[in-house]
């Protein structure tokens, strides 16, 4: 799941010469800070470092976890620090091994065995052996005392059971599949959306021990306020050192398996010092002033960025990489949950719920959004619509060409859906419930994401002109996370999700009892009980098809069965999909080695083979 950014500041100043010099002066001496402050970044301390090569880079919000069972955000910490049995190639999309150097499918496909890599460690010199798998799987992902979003994509078939997992020896490990399961080796991928593997010897003991309440304390294990040093890492990156609000500081694994093709152990870069940057507009400053080597690596750059950022290539030493249209998806979504929270309260009022629920209100929503305004205010033209929760990249996607329901920008088609579910307008032109209510919800996204902020203006001004009043609010990143996934105190809200090549790694998102399931999110273990959770008819049949597409190995079939889940999505529009961003990233002409597409989510996936110029190294040096 993505981050947050943005804080503006505005002021007056009064017709007295005297407070005019003096706001001159005060502006002044803060612009002196300002410069000083920017000649003490990560950035200019390398050269204080002989030899030591360093990537600077920002993400707009503070970690969650440096538990990767527990992430549910992106980007993350795991991203440089954790692998699994598999990786993803981020240009060609193609599986390929990670900590196991190969994997044998049975004749059945109900057995698949994985062959560690000889020889791996963790970051602390213990050994990478099946125990950590069969830990990683058996102990945590499977353990219904934990909660985590990992469980859902390998939940197979109709009774949704696990499959079991054992050791073999210590390099070989089994896993046995109730059915035959067409993800699964996609599931094993080393990433945000996949199993990174665990360190059993540091985390065994957190599992079995209960806290006071009963649950496991591998729930609060490696949260963010542990000391760096336990964390124990299979990565190219360890973590060094994490200030709360400024940076996290990663440093290279010594024990890192990959080695480059003259037997160079890898990665090449030494340090990353990965800064919380709350908005993109200061990111954008860092970025122009030589602060930061990348922007744009979690999260395409914003339109308007490219074009700035274009003209300066040559004098900047950076280039702009695009990579096509981008695999994420971004949507407004409603809370459909009818259900009570543990003190037996609506967890939507009554009123707003039933106006969600209707699916001739949500379709009218869709027809009043102008989508193409979007694009072209927002996006500067080079997004693309976007209609589907499949990327576009997937086989499997469905286009509007051939036969996916799409809504186009029609407010008068808008008020007719809405006047036929027993909505009314009063004198006002505003829209009213068949209760003489007045409709009026508040809309949320994460704060300081420029682009989620110019769409949350625009749906109300959209929505504005069919008598929808909305309350748009953004709010930080991780308080967005606690309300969609804890308290699920919300009306709707503006995110994205990170796509890619195969629908049953969005289980957990749109299966009904999935972890991520945020539209209707129903109970999930270590959280406050929920009363009265229930799945409509429709989402038990995107549960059927998931389960139907999973056994399938068909392409053809599966095609055919993912097609149909995207036509239920857009007939029903839990949530409502906005515009693609063209995946574009400014780099550093100092960094090299760089793989871009808009497959991965991660413009840095191959971070392992970056380096920085020799001759930046040299003049690092000859600074020192």
């Amino acid at each position: 799941m993505v981050a947050a950014d943005c804080k503006r500041i505005s002021g007056m100043i009064d017709g007295g010469k005297m407070r005019v010099y003096s706001r001159v002066w005060a502006i002044a001496f803060s612009f002196i800070i300002a410069l000083s402050l920017i000649g003490c970044t990560p950035s200019q301390s390398q050269t204080k470092t002989s030899a030591t090569s360093q990537l600077a880079i920002a993400t707009i919000s503070d970690p969650k976890t440096f538990n990767p069972a527990l992430n549910q955000e992106f980007p993350n910490v795991f991203l440089f620090a954790f692998e699994g049995l598999t990786s993803e190639n981020g240009v060609t999309g193609e599986i390929e091994p990670g900590l196991a150097e190969s994997w044998e499918v049975s004749e059945d496909k109900k057995r698949i065995t994985f062959t560690l890599r000889q020889g791996l460690k963790w970051s602390d010199g213990q050994p990478i052996t099946a125990d950590d798998v069969v830990f990683t799987y058996r102990d945590v992902i499977f353990n219904p005392d934990i909660p985590t979003d990992y469980k859902d994509p390998l939940r197979i078939g109709e009774n949704r059971e696990f499959p079991t997992v054992r050791k073999l020896d210590g390099y070989r490990v089994e896993f046995t599949l109730p059915e035959p399961f067409a993800p699964f080796i996609r599931t094993t991928v080393g990433s945000s959306d996949s199993v990174n593997i665990l360190p059993a010897h540091s985390l065994k003991e957190s599992v079995e021990t209960l806290d006071a309440e009963g649950n496991p304390k591998f729930i609060s294990t490696w949260n963010t306020g542990t000391n760096p040093a336990e964390i124990v890492v299979s990565g190219a990156y360890k973590i060094e050192s994490y200030r709360p609000g400024q940076r996290v500081v990663f440093v290279r694994n010594p024990y890192y398996w990959r080695r480059d093709a003259a037997g160079n152990q890898l990665p090449y870069i030494d340090r990353i010092v990965w800064q919380m940057v709350e908005s993109t507009e200061t990111q954008l400053l860092q970025f122009r002033s030589g602060q930061l080597d990348v922007m744009g690596d979690s999260r395409p750059l914003r339109a308007e960025y490219y074009s700035l950022l274009k003209r300066e290539e040559t004098r900047g030493k950076f280039k702009i990489k695009i990579g096509g249209p981008w695999s994420g998806t971004t949507f407004m979504a409603f809370n459909l949950n009818r259900a009570k929270n543990e003190r037996g309260e609506p967890l939507v009022e009554p009123m707003k719920s039933r106006w969600f629920n209707r699916k001739e209100f949500r379709q009218a929503i869709a027809h009043a959004l102008d989508r193409q305004r979007m694009n072209n205010n927002i996006f500067r033209g080079i997004g693309v619509i976007q209609n589907s929760p499949i990327s576009l990249q997937s086989p499997y996607f469905l286009s509007p060409e051939a036969g996916l329901k799409v809504y186009d920008y029609n407010p008068q088609k808008s008020k007719d859906l809405l006047l036929s579910a027993g909505f009314q307008y009063n004198d006002r032109g505003q829209l009213l419930d068949a209760d003489g209510n007045q409709v009026r919800f508040t809309l949320l996204t994460n704060a300081g994401n420029k682009i989620r902020e110019a769409l949350g203006v625009q749906i109300k001004q959209d929505l504005s002109k069919i008598g929808i009043q909305v309350d748009f609010v953004p709010i930080a990143f991780n308080t967005l996370l606690t309300k969609l996934t804890n308290t699920r105190d919300w009306d709707a809200h503006i995110i994205g999700f990170s796509g890619g090549i195969e629908p049953h790694s969005g289980a957990n998102l749109w299966t009904s009892r999935g972890g991520s399931h945020l539209f209707n999110q129903g109970p999930q273990p270590g959280e406050p009980q929920i009363q009265g959770w229930e799945a409509s008819d429709w989402e038990l049949e995107i549960d059927r098809l998931f389960v139907e597409g999973a056994q399938e190995f068909d392409e053809r079939k599966r095609q055919k069965i993912y097609g149909e889940f995207q036509q239920i999505v857009q007939e029903q529009l839990p949530m409502i999909h906005l515009v693609h961003e063209v995946a574009t990233m400014a780099v550093r002409d100092r960094v090299t080695g760089l793989k871009y597409s808009g497959l991965p989510s991660w413009g840095l996936w191959n971070i392992y083979e970056l380096k920085i110029g020799a001759a930046d190294l040299a003049a690092d040096e000859a600074a020192d």
